[in-house]
């Protein structure tokens, strides 16, 4: 079986969540087949998050769990939001990160180079049921980069969404300018930190052709 992700565990307050236009009940946020947790601190960003059908523990410096719970089914959000596009890895070592997922099981399916708005240089893409796992290398400038040996990250999130009149309009000046994406045919917007929710988070649209 392919790995899933079950939760994704979040160190910020539930309230600006919902205030940023998602569906929020106590500490939850159920987005597609994915439950957010929201857990305000310690910690920073993406602290944790659990898994299907995966029993490695170890995987280069992520916390991992296990998990057995059924996906959620999450209606659309106020916001747009349809499901997770695809969950951000961070790392100072893409070939050894890229390894380790490999060796527990996880389904690679491609690898690209060449520059992209973040900075990284390469990246690993894995599927991991409705969405896409993206392993970035850390740009040379950065702390995570400085330490080779230094442990994985797992660093934002991109939520899939039909276009960008929702999240703009629910934003406001909290969402970025929307722009071209590195996939041909997208579009993508990022939120500005000070919105509260955490890790970096982007919106995206479908690619041509998408259902």
């Amino acid at each position: 079986m392919q790995p899933t992700v079950d939760e994704l565990f979040i160190a910020a307050v539930p309230d600006a969540w919902a205030e940023a236009g998602f569906e929020v009940d106590g500490d939850t946020c159920e987005v597609g087949t994915v439950r957010l947790r929201l857990q305000g601190g310690p910690g920073r960003g993406i602290t944790a998050w659990s898994v299907r059908d995966q029993e490695q523990r170890d995987l280069d410096g992520l916390d991992t769990r296990a998990s057995q719970a059924p996906p959620a089914r999450a209606e659309p959000h106020p916001n747009g939001t349809l499901s997770i596009d695809h969950l951000v890895v961070i790392t100072p070592d893409l070939d050894r990160t890229s390894a380790v997922l490999q060796e527990a099981g996880f389904d690679l399916r491609r690898l690209r180079e060449g520059d992209t708005p973040g900075g990284s240089q390469r990246q690993a893409f894995f599927r991991m049921g409705e969405l896409i796992l993206e392993v970035v290398q850390a740009p040379p400038d950065t702390k995570i980069a400085a330490d080779p040996a230094g442990p994985a990250r797992l660093w934002g999130i991109s939520f899939l969404v039909a276009d960008m009149e929702a999240p703009v309009a629910t934003l406001g000046d909290s969402l970025g300018t929307p722009r071209d994406a590195v996939q041909a045919g997208r579009r993508i917007a990022t939120v500005a930190g000070a919105a509260g929710l955490g890790p970096a988070v982007a919106f995206m649209t479908p690619g041509p052709g998408a259902a």
